[in-house]
Protein backbone atom coordinates (compact mmCIF):
# COMPACT_ATOMS: atom_id res chain seq x y z
CA UNK A 1 0.00 0.00 0.00
CA UNK A 2 1.54 3.29 -1.05
CA UNK A 3 1.06 6.66 0.63
CA UNK A 4 -1.69 7.84 -1.75
CA UNK A 5 -3.79 4.71 -1.13
CA UNK A 6 -3.26 5.07 2.62
CA UNK A 7 -4.53 8.67 2.61
CA UNK A 8 -7.59 7.67 0.58
CA UNK A 9 -8.34 4.79 2.99
CA UNK A 10 -8.04 7.09 6.03
CA UNK A 11 -10.40 9.62 4.41
CA UNK A 12 -12.91 6.81 3.80
CA UNK A 13 -12.64 5.71 7.44
CA UNK A 14 -13.22 9.29 8.66
CA UNK A 15 -16.45 9.44 6.67
CA UNK A 16 -17.80 6.13 8.03
CA UNK A 17 -20.26 6.25 10.95
CA UNK A 18 -19.75 3.98 13.97
CA UNK A 19 -22.01 0.94 14.36
CA UNK A 20 -24.98 1.33 16.71
CA UNK A 21 -24.85 -0.34 20.15
CA UNK A 22 -26.76 -3.63 20.51
CA UNK A 23 -30.25 -3.18 22.02
CA UNK A 24 -29.70 -5.58 24.96
CA UNK A 25 -26.48 -3.74 25.94
CA UNK A 26 -28.19 -0.34 25.75
CA UNK A 27 -31.07 -1.66 27.91
CA UNK A 28 -28.58 -2.94 30.55
CA UNK A 29 -26.83 0.44 30.63
CA UNK A 30 -30.08 2.32 31.12
CA UNK A 31 -31.29 -0.13 33.80
CA UNK A 32 -28.12 0.22 35.85
CA UNK A 33 -28.56 2.90 38.49
CA UNK A 34 -25.95 4.01 41.00
CA UNK A 35 -26.67 3.56 44.71
CA UNK A 36 -28.66 6.53 46.02
CA UNK A 37 -27.13 6.52 49.53
CA UNK A 38 -23.56 5.69 50.47
CA UNK A 39 -22.81 2.59 52.50
CA UNK A 40 -22.62 3.18 56.24
CA UNK A 41 -19.38 2.55 58.04
CA UNK A 42 -19.33 0.46 61.16
CA UNK A 43 -17.28 1.75 64.10
CA UNK A 44 -13.92 0.05 64.64
CA UNK A 45 -14.05 -2.41 67.51
CA UNK A 46 -10.88 -3.27 69.45
CA UNK A 47 -9.70 -6.85 69.00
CA UNK A 48 -10.77 -9.23 71.74
CA UNK A 49 -7.95 -10.56 73.91
CA UNK A 50 -5.44 -7.80 73.16
CA UNK A 51 -4.32 -5.87 76.22
CA UNK A 52 -4.74 -2.12 76.23
CA UNK A 53 -1.38 -0.61 77.14
CA UNK A 54 -1.03 2.84 78.62
CA UNK A 55 0.70 5.33 76.30
CA UNK A 56 4.08 5.36 78.05
CA UNK A 57 4.21 1.57 78.59
CA UNK A 58 4.08 0.64 74.89
CA UNK A 59 7.36 2.53 74.33
CA UNK A 60 9.13 0.64 77.13
CA UNK A 61 10.04 -2.43 75.06
CA UNK A 62 11.67 -0.55 72.13
CA UNK A 63 13.58 1.75 74.52
CA UNK A 64 14.88 -1.25 76.50
CA UNK A 65 15.92 -3.03 73.29
CA UNK A 66 17.80 0.09 72.18
CA UNK A 67 19.54 0.36 75.58
CA UNK A 68 20.63 -3.31 75.47
CA UNK A 69 21.92 -2.89 71.90
CA UNK A 70 23.88 0.24 72.86
CA UNK A 71 25.42 -1.49 75.89
CA UNK A 72 26.41 -4.48 73.76
CA UNK A 73 27.99 -2.21 71.16
CA UNK A 74 29.98 -0.34 73.83
CA UNK A 75 31.29 -3.61 75.29
CA UNK A 76 32.17 -4.89 71.83
CA UNK A 77 34.06 -1.71 70.93
CA UNK A 78 36.04 -1.83 74.15
CA UNK A 79 34.83 1.56 75.36
CA UNK A 80 33.44 0.00 78.54
CA UNK A 81 36.35 -1.86 80.19
CA UNK A 82 34.70 -2.59 83.54
CA UNK A 83 37.73 -1.37 85.58
CA UNK A 84 40.33 -3.38 83.66
CA UNK A 85 43.52 -1.50 82.82
CA UNK A 86 44.86 -3.95 80.20
CA UNK A 87 46.48 -2.16 77.26
CA UNK A 88 45.70 -3.60 73.90
CA UNK A 89 48.41 -4.07 71.27
CA UNK A 90 47.51 -2.87 67.76
CA UNK A 91 46.86 -5.70 65.33
CA UNK A 92 49.05 -6.19 62.29
CA UNK A 93 46.08 -5.49 60.05
CA UNK A 94 45.49 -2.19 61.89
CA UNK A 95 48.97 -0.97 60.93
CA UNK A 96 47.94 -0.89 57.28
CA UNK A 97 47.49 -3.07 54.25
CA UNK A 98 49.50 -2.18 51.19
CA UNK A 99 48.60 -4.13 48.07
CA UNK A 100 51.63 -5.19 46.07
CA UNK A 101 49.66 -6.84 43.28
CA UNK A 102 46.04 -6.35 42.20
CA UNK A 103 44.52 -8.53 39.47
CA UNK A 104 41.06 -8.08 37.96
CA UNK A 105 39.58 -10.72 35.69
CA UNK A 106 36.23 -11.20 34.01
CA UNK A 107 35.16 -14.39 32.29
CA UNK A 108 32.11 -14.86 30.06
CA UNK A 109 30.23 -17.89 31.37
CA UNK A 110 27.25 -17.93 28.99
CA UNK A 111 25.40 -15.78 26.48
CA UNK A 112 21.83 -16.24 25.28
CA UNK A 113 18.86 -14.33 23.84
CA UNK A 114 15.38 -14.23 25.39
CA UNK A 115 12.09 -12.94 23.99
CA UNK A 116 9.66 -11.51 26.56
CA UNK A 117 6.35 -9.68 26.40
CA UNK A 118 5.92 -6.11 27.56
CA UNK A 119 2.84 -5.29 29.69
CA UNK A 120 1.13 -4.06 26.52
CA UNK A 121 1.68 -7.44 24.85
CA UNK A 122 4.46 -6.39 22.47
CA UNK A 123 7.41 -8.78 22.24
CA UNK A 124 10.93 -7.53 22.96
CA UNK A 125 14.22 -9.38 22.59
CA UNK A 126 16.88 -9.28 25.33
CA UNK A 127 20.51 -10.36 25.10
CA UNK A 128 21.65 -11.90 28.41
CA UNK A 129 25.27 -12.51 29.38
CA UNK A 130 26.49 -14.19 32.56
CA UNK A 131 29.96 -13.15 33.74
CA UNK A 132 32.28 -14.25 36.55
CA UNK A 133 34.34 -11.39 37.99
CA UNK A 134 37.42 -12.21 40.05
CA UNK A 135 39.64 -9.94 42.16
CA UNK A 136 42.99 -11.01 43.65
CA UNK A 137 44.88 -8.65 46.00
CA UNK A 138 48.22 -9.63 47.56
CA UNK A 139 50.42 -8.02 50.25
CA UNK A 140 53.80 -9.76 50.38
CA UNK A 141 54.95 -7.86 53.51
CA UNK A 142 52.20 -9.37 55.68
CA UNK A 143 51.77 -12.56 53.61
CA UNK A 144 48.12 -11.83 52.85
CA UNK A 145 46.24 -12.78 49.70
CA UNK A 146 42.58 -11.91 49.23
CA UNK A 147 40.52 -13.54 46.49
CA UNK A 148 36.97 -12.58 45.70
CA UNK A 149 34.81 -14.03 42.95
CA UNK A 150 31.29 -12.89 42.14
CA UNK A 151 28.76 -13.58 39.38
CA UNK A 152 27.31 -10.78 37.26
CA UNK A 153 24.41 -10.78 34.78
CA UNK A 154 23.97 -8.24 31.96
CA UNK A 155 20.54 -7.87 30.36
CA UNK A 156 20.37 -5.57 27.32
CA UNK A 157 17.22 -4.96 25.24
CA UNK A 158 18.12 -5.55 21.60
CA UNK A 159 15.06 -4.22 19.80
CA UNK A 160 11.31 -3.96 20.03
CA UNK A 161 9.52 -6.25 17.64
CA UNK A 162 6.56 -4.55 15.93
CA UNK A 163 3.99 -6.31 13.81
Amino acid sequence: MNEHELERYEAELRGAAPAPLPEHFMARLQAAKPATEPARRTPIQPAVGKPRWPGWLRWLAPVMALAVALAGWLVFQGNFTGGSSVKKQPLAAATGFKADNVQLDEELVSSFDVVALLPGGQPVRFRCRQWRDQLVVTDKNHGVEIQQSSPRVEVVPVRFETY
